[in-house]
């Protein structure tokens, strides 16, 4: 019966898109005519009902002939061939090409199936991080992304401010309590997630009407091509202060990181239906119903013995089906969430969970501590990949992992069958996309590979290998010996983070962190640990500098050069912090003034690199910003949260004593030369000038007592003074206040600096660059 119910979903999915081609023409011709203008002549595309999401090619005389059993996957299977047969790699930074004179023709059928069908894209952090200031001309981009990558299943969270603003304004709220309420355009994100109120606010009405527009013509794409966007449904979420002014029965939501949280609606209070069936009537009457809501009640929030947390998903659960009876809900597996008192008291097929982490620490069964034995016991659940925090900027991943739990959650054979029976598709839940695309081409791919991963099961090293050499050939539309010697070294070490190392992201930048005697991690909960060789991402630099010259010109070529060389110049830039503190420690003022001079040199070169690239550039970020208002007082209230996102997070409390200073931190042209290098060159200037107050360190005051039988070195470090104390956020936050100009505009060119940053790590200590 079951399968009998998913045969007529996909029938029916495939002869709406049919109906939808008669009336409206056909979404995937003019996806590639976006993509590559003029080329759609040569495709054709055929919508072919079936029980197993497909995708087929073949020619057919002149034409290459597309097979699907929905857009998305015909898209699917158009992606395949631009990578697979012509060479071209679309991706964020490559999202239009020149169309060939002659496209390539495909030698024999290639089928591709999967009964992974659903294939989830965004967390909610992602609508922060990455998209806060998007228009439409930049969403319709990601939208083609997603299409060409399988997503069927987006998240839709934009214009959903409004909402909530016409609910509470009919429940008893005035508009300036509601400002006061919903956060500003950087920090949506975590007032969505219960996490805070009103920071980076109070929004102006034209966002809310902009921000509208937009969703509905994001919807309406999203539509086109077959998506079942998920829209935010009702967790229980109230202003803090809902207890006084409407005299409900809220739980205090307490703090978070320093910011108050939203208070949590009892599920008992009796006007509970009313306000979750308004929030719905005002959300269904701006943007339509949905199939999916996407619900995340308690979100990082502790146990509360005062929750009933089985009876709140119950009534969670009925007011989305009030409003849609046919929906499901979507909710995050992340932490303790979901609450297993609260899924265990719901009904199978009406909740889809997100394992969030599956790369890392899978929640499906396999060894973890966030492991549940048994999975998520009846309900349906995707396997996801987070890959990145805070939107930072690095190479970073886990292919071996990513491929490894994949098997073991899809693969017939597993040892957790329950978690299998359930397993429905793959999810990207990356909290900031444009970045580390090998990753999420990987990802995408699972789901069409399967017999792959079955004939590598012995050596998932193949695997791995094989394909990459294939992802180069299509990244870079070329096949050399040094490109593919570089890729293979990255993928075997930055590339390869190991099981039992948890870091969240990249290898973070020694630049990006607020200076000390003992940086190592520069965001607070990053848990980074030194998991490859720094030598191996400097022999792959030199290798793709080497053949640099041959492919100026080449949008992904040139693209991938500056961030290799970039990780390179990292990864050289902390072991040359070290060279310089250990000059601090030893009193050496000569080797301290001539190391910390080359590091700040370092960081200068580095903001020169990413400079030649508009995705390094703070002022493509700004520029976005700006663009959304045509009053002086929004753009600049737009540029602060832009700023204060990548930087101080929040206010004092917040950056020092919550951790959130530099959780977003970006390694970006304009952000490292006025921002980064004024921390650093501050606190190097007091080391500097703290060595020259004291001739010698002060062996006198160590006396005796305590200090006896300490070693030599122990005693000359006690000897030292104590390092200089400097209040970080208040030099910080005068920079996210200001408004001097930076621009998306690429200065200078990527090859030849890329050879200059190689040229100046060639050099011996010595050679230094002079530093104003």
């Amino acid at each position: 019966m079951k399968r009998n119910h998913e045969l007529m979903r996909n029938l029916l999915i495939t002869l709406f898109c049919m109906c939808a081609l008669t009336i409206q023409g056909n979404p995937v011709d003019d996806l590639i005519e976006r993509v590559a203008p003029g080329a759609s002549r040569h495709f054709k595309t055929v919508l072919q009902p079936s029980e197993r999401d497909f995708f087929e090619l073949s020619q057919q005389g002149k034409r290459v002939c597309i097979k699907g059993n929905s857009w998305v996957n015909i898209a699917s299977g158009l992606n395949w061939y631009l990578k697979y047969y012509a060479g071209i790699h679309l991706t964020w930074n490559n999202m239009k090409v020149k169309a060939p004179v002659t496209w390539p023709t495909v030698p024999k059928v290639e089928r591709r199936e999967t009964d992974l069908t659903w294939r989830y894209n965004f967390n909610y952090c992602t609508f922060s991080y990455s998209m806060a200031f998007w228009d439409w001309e930049r969403w319709e981009q990601e939208i083609d992304w997603m299409a060409l990558h399988g997503v069927n299943m987006p998240l839709a969270v934009v214009g959903a401010e409004v909402a909530w603003r016409n609910m509470l304004m009919k429940l008893g709220y005035s508009k300036d309590e509601v400002n006061k309420f919903i956060a500003g355009p950087a920090f949506l994100a975590w007032w969505e997630m219960n996490n805070l109120e009103g920071w980076g606010g109070p929004l102006p009405d034209a966002w809310y009407a902009q921000q509208e527009a937009l969703q509905k013509r994001i919807l309406k794409r999203e539509k086109e091509l077959g998506m079942s966007p998920v829209l935010p449904g009702y967790c229980g979420m109230m202003p803090h202060d809902a207890k006084a002014k409407l005299g409900l029965d809220v739980t205090d939501g307490g703090t978070w990181n320093g910011y108050t949280r939203p208070a949590n609606l009892s599920a008992t209070d009796p006007k509970f239906d009313h306000i979750a069936d308004l929030y719905y009537r005002e959300l269904t009457r701006l943007y339509g119903k949905a199939d999916y809501y996407s619900m995340d009640p308690f979100h990082e929030s502790p146990d509360d013995a005062s929750v009933d947390y089985a009876e709140a998903g119950r009534k969670l659960l009925a007011a989305m089906k009030r409003a849609n009876g046919k929906s499901n809900w979507v909710i995050q597996g992340w932490m303790e969430n979901p609450r297993p008192q609260m899924i265990e008291a719901l009904p199978e097929g009406d909740i889809i969970i997100l394992d969030l982490f599956s790369e890392c620490r899978p929640m499906f069964g396999a060894p973890s501590i966030w492991q549940r034995k048994e999975g998520y016991g009846r309900h349906n659940w995707l396997f996801c990949m987070l890959e990145n925090f805070g939107a930072n900027v690095g190479l970073h991943g886990r292919m071996d992992q990513l491929v490894h739990n994949f098997k073991l959650a899809a693969s017939p054979s597993t040892p957790y069958q329950n978690a299998r029976k359930h397993l429905k598709g793959i999810g990207f839940t990356m909290e900031g996309s444009e970045n580390n695309p090998i990753m999420f081409e990987l990802m995408s791919e699972l789901v069409w590979r399967a017999n792959d991963l079955v004939s590598a099961e012995r050596d998932r090293r193949d695997f791995k290998e094989g394909w990459t050499r294939n992802y180069v050939k299509a990244r870079y539309g070329i096949d050399n010996p040094k490109i593919q010697e570089a890729w293979q070294l990255l993928i075997g070490s930055i590339y390869n983070c190991p099981v039992g190392n948890n870091q969240q992201g990249p290898h973070e930048s020694i630049f990006n962190g607020r200076p000390s005697l003992d940086n190592f991690q520069v965001k607070s909960w990053s848990k980074m640990r030194n998991y490859y060789d720094p030598n191996v991402t400097l022999r792959a630099a030199q290798l793709m500098t080497s053949v640099a010259d041959r492919y100026r010109g080449n949008n992904n070529f040139e693209y991938d050069l500056v961030d290799i060389v970039r990780q390179a110049m990292d990864d050289q830039a902390r072991l040359q912090y070290l060279r310089t503190i250990a000059d601090y420690k030893g009193f050496d003022r000569t080797a301290f003034s001539a190391d910390s001079a080359r590091f700040l040199n370092m960081l200068l070169l580095q903001d020169k690199l990413l400079g030649t690239r508009q995705e390094f550039r703070l002022g493509t970020r700004i520029e976005q910003a700006r663009s959304l208002s045509t009053t002086l007082e929004e753009k600049n209230l737009y540029e602060w949260n832009a700023r204060v996102q990548i930087t101080t997070w929040g206010n004092r409390t917040c950056a020092n004593e919550g951790g959130l200073r530099d959780y977003a931190h970006k390694e970006w042209q304009g952000l490292l030369r006025d921002f980064y290098f004024m921390r650093w060159h501050t606190y190097l200037d007091a080391l500097s000038k703290q060595m020259t107050a004291h001739a010698q360190p002060d062996f006198d005051a160590l006396g005796a007592g305590s200090y006896a039988g300490k070693t030599a070195d122990e005693l000359y470090e006690l000897a030292l003074p104590a390092a200089p104390q400097i209040d970080w956020y208040a030099l910080e936050e005068p920079w996210t206040k200001q408004h001097n100009v930076y621009t998306s505009a690429p200065e200078g060119n990527s090859v030849d600096v890329a050879k200059e940053v190689m040229r100046f790590l060639s050099q011996s200590r010595s050679c230094l660059l002079d530093v104003k």
